[in-house]
């Protein structure tokens, strides 16, 4: 098997603020490595399931967070950021057997993580596909179906679980935390590393098309920025317009074309 892992860091166990998710920040390295040992912990239940190969995609912040040498045999690292439409799901394609995310979060304009938001906490109030607010699981777990890959698991907090939960019953998914307010309630981080390899290798000695989400197009994708200013300047692109002072709305064809349009409205 072939498999596929991108990772994000403010859905790890323990991590409550964010400069504990900021590279410029001390307590970052805390966070650095956990994330790290709880991706590693997924590409260890992937390959006792009997992957042959896993793929991890760092997909927070600069691309630059996870530590390659802690990784598993036979595991390949995506660092930085290509710039290429799958974005935190980066090279993947039919190859791949199935899909796992780490350290997912909330999906902006929810109370689940203090951290929660949609690509951008900085720009983004709200994103919407086909009238749906949707986070950045929706958005990759979503690209997988489209290639025929299946999204098997997820670990993150308690919020993003459900909401994956919600998409597919057949998902294992690891909570991490909860949000209250701008605090966290975090589960113990050493404990969630475990189940997170023990999940995955569940996940994967399971039926993998139960887990095939189906994406059917056309799409409609709406962007709710925080700043009008950036609403105008991304009405400007090809087939956007305002809807209102703070909202592009755009009409694509395939899910691919929802992923693409991110990359140059937001």
């Amino acid at each position: 098997m072939k498999i596929y892992i991108s990772a994000d860091i403010e859905g790890i166990a323990g991590i409550a603020h964010w400069d504990e998710a900021d590279r410029d920040h001390a307590s970052w390295e805390q966070f650095r490595d956990r994330m790290t040992e709880h991706v590693a912990a997924a590409c260890e239940g992937a390959f006792a399931a009997g992957a042959t190969e896993v793929w991890v995609k760092d997909a927070h912040g600069s691309g630059r967070n996870i530590d390659a040498a802690a990784l598993p045999g036979n595991t390949r690292l995506i660092r930085g950021w290509s710039e290429h439409p799958l974005m935190m799901v980066q090279e993947l394609d039919e190859s791949f057997d199935a899909v796992g995310f780490v350290g997912y979060h909330s999906r902006a304009g929810s109370g689940g993580n203090p951290m929660a938001h949609t690509l951008s906490s900085s720009k983004i109030m709200q994103l919407r596909v086909d009238d749906e607010p949707v986070s950045e699981y929706h958005l990759y777990a979503r690209a997988a179906g489209a290639v025929g890959v299946p999204s098997v698991f997820l670990s993150g907090d308690e919020g993003i679980c459900e909401t994956a939960t919600a998409m597919n019953p057949a998902v294992t998914v690891v909570p991490s935390l909860h949000g209250v307010g701008e605090s966290t309630v975090s589960r113990q981080p050493d404990v969630v590393r475990d189940e997170i390899s023990s999940g995955m290798e569940a996940a994967l000695r399971g039926d993998l098309s139960r887990c095939l989400l189906p994406v059917e197009g056309p799409h409609v994708l709406e962007v709710e920025f925080h700043k009008a200013g950036r609403a105008y300047r991304a009405s400007h692109y090809p087939g956007a317009s305002l809807i209102d002072d703070h909202t592009v709305r755009v009409a694509v064809e395939r899910h691919i074309d929802v992923l693409r349009a991110l990359v140059f409205i937001v």
